[in-house]
């Protein structure tokens, strides 16, 4: 199944900014960061197809995932 992934600020070093790209069935969003390399202490907000999910969202065909790192500042 095709899914679009979308990097933002420091995700994107050394990586992409969008790419889509074919997943098995039933991969969830935890697979595509351990995939890219990320770990869960610096995911912040994921978003699928603009709603707030978990990392054991399973991603279906068409799906458009948004990752961000936490933000830090005061």
């Amino acid at each position: 199944m095709k899914i679009t992934v979308k990097l933002f600020a420091s995700f994107r070093t050394g990586r992409f900014e969008v790419e889509t790209s074919d997943y098995p069935p039933g991969t969830t969003v935890a697979e595509i960061a351990e995939r890219l390399q990320l770990t869960t202490a610096e995911l912040g907000i994921m978003l699928c197809n603009h709603r707030h999910v978990k990392l054991d969202y399973e991603l279906v065909e068409g799906d458009v995932l948004a990752l961000f790192p936490l933000l830090g500042g005061g």
